[in-house]
């Protein structure tokens, strides 16, 4: 479809909103973006026409749930550039995705064992591996960044060793924009014999993503930031990797037979997919999916990215603001401060002029501290943006500084 915002932006209901007498300049979208209806139609043409618990039955009902539940699963498979559907583990959203990780490979570590993350990761790809460190004595090192956000990758080479047992990296840094060449790190990774873990919360909604290529073990991400569901994403992995990995929740669907003094489970993804699984959200997932690929996702890229700098442009001449995360690959993302204001202020202020942007530490506390500072100001840009939006946002953060002076 050829790439036209407006009629992309007649898509989302909400849009059309105002917010104390200003139209909405919807900025939020690195923490979760706004859903078509054709997402929103999807889930509710279900429940009317066809809702009924899926895998368990013989009747028409949960056949045709069935069909569409894995239709779902095989879209991501294919948005992922996953070899088969059964690559992919349904999830509440990356978090559990990542929480999957660690709890599923936590029979591999013993004390001593090192995991490697990064300084800028988010706080889901961080408290995981601390419950390895502190139940199975497990050492976490950190590639430092460096003042423009990048990795130092000299460092993270030199990390390697043979008690490196598992990387967790970022695809696309969620405060900073920053791209990590996860290829390369992959590669590197196994040729430590390390397993290599990729959060692509970021990078999925932003660039097209092939597993294979990359060379990942597992990579994870997220429906509710692709213009989908909440409560739904997925984990990508190996088949030799979902085989090693231990369940994470116990019972139904997830085992092949029950026992009173043992159990069986059953193959991946199911063995990890215990319950009644977030049926309605996947096929949402399905449907945001579809809607997506229907653009070009180079056109995509280019309109976000052009957004992105038209704001930091716009604010370029105004030396009391402060711009984290400079790298040349980045995405969308416009992490800021403003000189002897707090973020907090400063996005309330905003807010009154109609502009939604993320004021915190957006679950990066250690990249906060590496920066040396408490917080920042973040505008993320999406599918729907306009370039009016990108400049009535810069004329707000003008207005909030001559305020808050």
């Amino acid at each position: 479809m050829t790439f036209d915002v407006q009629q992309i932006r007649s898509q989302f209901p909400v849009l059309a909103r105002e917010i104390n007498d200003y139209p909405l300049t919807y900025l939020d979208n690195a923490a979760s973006a706004q859903k078509p209806t054709a997402v929103m139609d999807a889930m509710t043409s279900q429940t009317e026409r066809a809702y009924a618990n899926v895998h368990r039955g013989l009747h028409t009902m949960a056949n045709e749930t069935t069909e569409a539940f894995e239709a779902a699963r095989g879209k991501v498979a294919s948005f992922l550039g996953a070899p088969s559907d059964k690559n992919i583990v349904f999830t509440r959203g990356a978090t559990e995705a990542l929480n999957l990780c660690a709890y599923g490979l936590a029979h591999m570590i013993e004390p001593g064992d090192e995991i490697i993350i990064t300084q800028m990761e988010h706080h889901s790809n961080i408290v995981p591996w601390h419950f390895l460190r502190e139940r199975h004595g497990a050492v976490i090192k950190f590639v430092p960044v460096t003042d423009e956000g990048a990795l130092d990758l000299g460092a993270y080479k030199a990390m390697l060793g043979e008690k490196t047992k598992i990387v967790s990296i970022v695809h696309m840094s969620n405060v900073l924009g920053t791209v990590n060449p996860i290829k390369d790190m992959a590669t590197w990774a196994h040729a430590a014999g390390a397993i290599f873990i990729s959060d692509g919360t970021q990078a999925a909604v932003h660039m097209d993503i092939d597993v294979q290529d990359l060379g990942v073990d597992l990579y994870c991400m997220t429906g509710h930031k692709l213009y989908g569901p909440t409560a739904i994403g997925a984990l990508y992995g190996t088949s030799a990797t979902l085989d090693k990995m231990q369940p994470f929740n116990g019972g139904g669907e997830m085992i092949e037979d029950v026992f009173e003094d043992r159990v069986t489970y059953n193959d991946a993804p199911y063995k990890f997919e215990a319950g009644t699984p977030p049926i309605l959200e996947a096929i949402g997932l399905g449907a945001a999916i579809d809607w997506v690929r229907q653009f070009s996702s180079e056109d995509i890229r280019q309109h976000e990215m052009a957004l992105y700098h038209a704001a930091r442009d716009g604010l370029a001449d105004m030396n009391s603001i402060q711009v984290v995360g400079t790298t040349a690959d980045k995405g969308p993302v416009l992490s800021f401060n403003l000189k002897g204001a707090h973020a907090h202020d400063l996005a309330q202020i905003l807010d009154k002029y109609g502009v939604a942007v993320r004021a915190g530490q957006h679950c990066t506390q250690p990249l906060m501290a590496r920066f040396g500072i408490h917080s920042t100001a973040r505008a993320s840009f999406g599918i729907y943006n306009t370039l009016d939006e990108a400049e009535r946002f810069v004329e707000a953060v003008r207005k909030a500084a001559r305020f808050l002076a």
